[in-house]
């Protein structure tokens, strides 16, 4: 069968890849239907976000669709930048620039406490939509560090490590972070349905 991951994100989409087993599967992604506009993620929620984009793109192409919403929730900002991690500092968006808005938000505060959330959603062809979630605690660092990852993966360090998300080898990072955690639930609860279908 075929399984579209609605995304364009290169970095989001080869993590996917590596730590999900889609064995059985024929793998598409956004890229491969260029005539679908991106989906607008207005939701205030992951869950949301991940449900309209699972959903919209599956009733647009026919097919078996997962979807994921990710971003990081620092307690000292209230939980921000959150939905709108990845367009924190706004648009264009840019890595660098949400970094950097992120520290200057953070510039004078103890409590560095955070954590990466992802919800994925599985979407029928109908629409019908179901979902699971994973996250990696950690905390924020004053500067980045590291040439791995994508996003704010330079600045957050998860409990345990002392290594930052882009210091650690991705082998390493795809075993415990937030969308591994996520897609572990994920092959868990629908790898058996996707293989009958």
């Amino acid at each position: 069968m075929k399984l579209v991951i609605a995304t364009r994100n290169a970095h989001k989409l080869e993590e996917i890849k590596t730590i999900f087993d889609f064995r059985g599967l024929e793998v598409l992604s956004a890229f491969d239907f260029p005539e679908i506009p991106d989906v607008v993620e207005d939701a205030d929620t992951f869950e949301g976000n991940a449900c309209k984009k699972a959903r919209e793109l599956a009733v647009a192409t026919g097919c078996w669709t997962l979807a994921d919403d990710s971003g990081l929730e620092v307690d000292a900002l209230g939980g921000a930048p959150g939905v709108w991690s990845a367009r924190y500092a706004g648009e264009p968006c840019s890595y660098e620039k949400n970094n950097t808005k992120l520290l200057c938000e953070l510039e004078g505060k103890d409590d560095r406490n955070a954590r990466f959330r992802t919800v994925i959603a599985l979407s029928d062809p109908e629409g019908n939509t179901e979902t699971v979630a994973g996250k990696c605690e950690g905390h924020i660092i004053d500067q980045g560090r590291g040439s791995n990852g994508f996003g704010y993966d330079p600045l957050f360090v998860p409990d345990g490590y002392e290594e930052t998300f882009a210091e650690l080898d991705a082998s390493v990072k795809n075993c415990i972070s937030h969308r591994a955690n996520a897609l572990k639930a994920a092959y868990k609860k629908w790898r058996g349905r996707l293989a009958s279908v």
